[in-house]
């Protein structure tokens, strides 16, 4: 059994929770250490399970609450050497271990795979953690998909999957031509139709469950994003994060 909960989605703060009955992680802290414990604590969430935090890059919405909440929460933060060298030096843990791509980190049962991405970032890396069998993928923050993301993603049972924007939105949304571009650029975010053609060609045939992540507050709607699934329901279930909120716990067990 695995449970997964995003505490947090968004431009303004993202943190991904995966556990099983022993421990758990948590992908990114973007939020204040005092948000991730409240919105942890409306979900009955033990912060005593949490045995590590991984970060995937070093912008502020990912790396903000990390030098606390590892402090706080006394586990080791990972990430890359990139990461923490570009991360602004009071968001910095203390001490950090470094990860490489695909070479694999042990969390009491839990497996950590990072996984090299495209993103206007130092060194950024999502990540799948593995329980039992179960995988379960965080990826945002990605300009194009790279063979590296597609590979990993192709393993997961449950996702976490950026749907950052709709391009007509961003095409005739208010963002400064230069801004609109980086969004748009293969360093940039995911959009709707990007993250849809993702899973049509490279979902793993028993993934159960997607979490539409990251959605813009300016260039997207939860209807627009949910309406791009639409043709997928049948194969898998999709389901929206928050920004303000912790979202639905969701638990998956291995098939008898």
């Amino acid at each position: 059994m695995i449970e997964i909960c995003a505490l947090a989605s968004g431009s303004n703060g993202n943190c991904y929770y995966i556990g099983n009955n022993q421990e758990a992680v948590l992908i990114d802290a973007g939020l204040s250490f005092k948000q991730i414990l409240k919105r942890m604590e409306t979900k009955a969430l033990n912060p005593k399970k949490i045995k590590a935090l991984f970060i995937t890059h070093e912008h502020g919405d990912h790396v903000r609450g990390a030098r606390v909440t590892g402090k706080k929460l006394d586990v080791p933060v990972y990430m890359t050497e990139g990461t923490y060298k570009a991360a602004f030096r009071t968001w910095k843990p203390i001490s950090y271990f470094p990860v490489r791509d695909n070479e694999a980190v042990k969390i009491g049962s839990l497996t950590i795979y990072p996984v090299s991405k495209n993103h206007d970032a130092a060194e950024p890396t999502s990540f799948r953690v593995e329980s039992n069998g179960l995988n379960i993928g965080v990826f945002t923050d990605i300009g194009s998909p790279c063979d590296n993301v597609k590979n990993h993603l192709n393993q997961c049972h449950a996702l976490f999957l950026e749907t950052n924007y709709d391009c007509q939105m961003l095409k005739e949304g208010s963002y400064p031509y230069h801004l609109k571009a980086r969004i748009d650029s293969t360093v940039g975010h995911l959009s709707n139709l990007q993250a849809f053609e993702l899973l049509k060609e490279h979902a793993h045939p028993e993934l159960r469950c997607v979490f539409l992540s990251h959605l813009s507050a300016e260039n997207n709607k939860p209807e627009l994003a949910l309406g791009q699934f639409k043709s997928l329901e049948d194969r898998f279930l999709v389901k929206l994060t928050d920004r303000f909120a912790a979202g639905e716990i969701y638990t998956l067990c291995n098939s008898v």
